[in-house]
This record gives structure tokens, C-alpha cells and sequence, in this order.
């Protein structure tokens, strides 16, 4: 009980700051009816709240060695529940694209989720650091040369490719790299059955960010409201159910 109450305060003292510009800026700017990119934020923003709360809530569920799997899934909704706020305030207040808080939260909370592949097999076996240190690298280079182009410091098709190049890095490590021979070798079934659906999401999920950079910036061009609706749900898709994937397994593992 300690601990479940030293959670609960913990994470609801972090998101009671993050209130605090919201309230300046809702009273310049009011959420409309109509506005359904500013609804999408402010869904997705409590659906991080709350998926935050139960994260750090089951650490206490499941075995120490599990642990820091949670943690680090509370951890990616709490920080990306922050940068949702924000990024509600500045467009129901400007109606633009809030690029830099976007960008500022796929840098901490992308290569979290992917060290979560690491953490989910060091919790079952031994594994090389080479692994951790090539998902986390190639996934953060993805995002830096997709930030430079999106931002305009380098040329748009160029931050695109190389973008897209990490990322087909990564897809190699899970699918046919060190990784996935780990997890195909030693995993239990229910560690198997989670670093699949896991890179399904890597693979699925996060395609719709290459799409939408191609589409807004190379493509015919498409709405901003439209783009930001669509990353704000893939999100749920990339951040809550990625996490609740490892809940699963590590809640199936424990009772076991």
C-alpha cells in the first residue's frame, strides 16, 4: 500500500506541473466544438495520464525483474502526456503545428520504447549490450535527420531518406539482427509472443510517421489538421498499446 500511494503521488505531482501552462493559455483560448485536432490532443493527453498511472501503479504487480520494464513504459506516457499538453496549448491558441514539441517528445520516448525490446530479454537471459547500443543509436538518428529535414536544415528528400535508412536499421536488429535470434532462442513463449507484436508495431505503427512526413513535405501535400490527428492517434497505437504489450507479458510472466 506505501508504495502504491508513494506512486500515485509521484506521478500525479509530475502532471499537476505540467497543468500549469495549460491553464495560462486556456484562459487567452478555448477548446471549440468544432475543433477536432484540439479534441484529439486533449484525448490523447488524458489517455497518457491514465495509462501513466496504471504503469507505475503495476510495477508493484509484478517481479523485480520486470520492474524497470514498467517504469520505463510509465515513463514514455508520462513524457509524452507532458509535451501533449503543450503541444494542445500551442494549437488551439496559434491553429499551428506544434513541430518542436513533437520532435522533443519522439527523441526521449521513441528510444525508450525501443531499449524496451533490450529490457524485455535481459529480463529473461543475457544480453550482449551491442544490442541496446544499436537500437538506441539507430533509432535517434531516425529522428534527428527526420527533425533536420521536417525543420528545414537540410534538404527535405535527403532527411527523409536517411530517416527512413535508421529505421530500416532498426527493423533489421528486431526482425533479423542479434535480437531477434535472442528472443527466437531463449524467450519463453509469452516473451516470443510480445516481441512480435511489439516489432509489428515498430513495423505498422510507425510507418504512418514516413508516410505522413512524405505526404506533408514531398507528396501532394496534406492538411495539418488532418496530419496531426493521424500522428496524435498512432500514438495511442505506438505508446499506450506498445506498453501495454509489456504489462502483459511481464504481469503473464510474474504469475507464472
Amino acid at each position: 500500500m506505501f508504495n502504491l500511494r508513494n506512486s500515485c503521488i509521484a506521478v500525479f505531482g509530475a502532471l499537476g506541473l505540467t497543468a500549469l501552462p495549460s491553464m495560462a493559455v486556456a484562459a487567452e483560448a478555448n477548446l471549440q466544438p468544432n475543433d477536432f485536432v484540439g479534441i484529439s490532443f486533449w484525448l490523447i493527453s488524458m489517455a497518457l495520464v491514465a495509462a501513466t498511472v496504471f504503469f507505475f501503479i503495476e510495477r508493484d504487480r509484478v517481479q523485480a525483474k520486470w520492474k524497470t520494464s514498467l517504469t520505463v513504459s510509465g515513463l514514455v506516457t508520462l513524457v509524452a502526456a507532458v509535451h501533449y499538453f503543450y503541444m494542445r496549448d500551442v494549437w488551439i491558441s496559434t491553429g499551428e503545428t506544434p513541430t518542436v514539441y513533437r520532435y522533443i517528445d519522439w527523441l526521449i520516448t521513441v528510444p525508450l520504447l525501443m531499449v524496451e525490446f533490450f529490457l524485455i530479454l535481459a529480463a529473461i537471459t543475457k544480453v550482449p549490450t551491442g544490442v541496446f547500443w544499436r537500437l538506441l543509436i539507430g533509432t535517434t538518428l531516425m529522428l534527428v535527420f527526420g527533425y533536420l529535414g521536417e525543420a528545414g536544415y537540410i534538404n527535405v528528400t535527403a532527411g527523409f531518406i536517411i530517416g527512413t535508412f535508421f529505421w530500416l536499421v532498426v527493423l533489421y536488429e528486431i526482425f533479423l539482427g542479434e535480437a531477434s535470434r535472442i528472443s527466437s532462442a531463449d524467450a519463453s513463449p509469452a516473451v516470443q509472443s510480445a516481441f512480435k507484436l511489439m516489432r509489428n508495431i515498430v513495423t505498422f505503427g510507425w510507418a504512418i510517421y514516413p508516410i505522413g512526413y512524405y505526404l506533408g513535405y514531398m507528396g501532394s501535400g496534406v492538411d495539418s489538421g488532418t496530419l496531426n490527428i493521424v500522428y496524435n492517434l498512432a500514438d495511442v497505437l505506438n505508446k499506450i498499446a506498445f506498453g501495454l504489450i509489456i504489462w502483459h507479458v511481464a504481469v503473464t510472466e510474474s504469475d507464472a
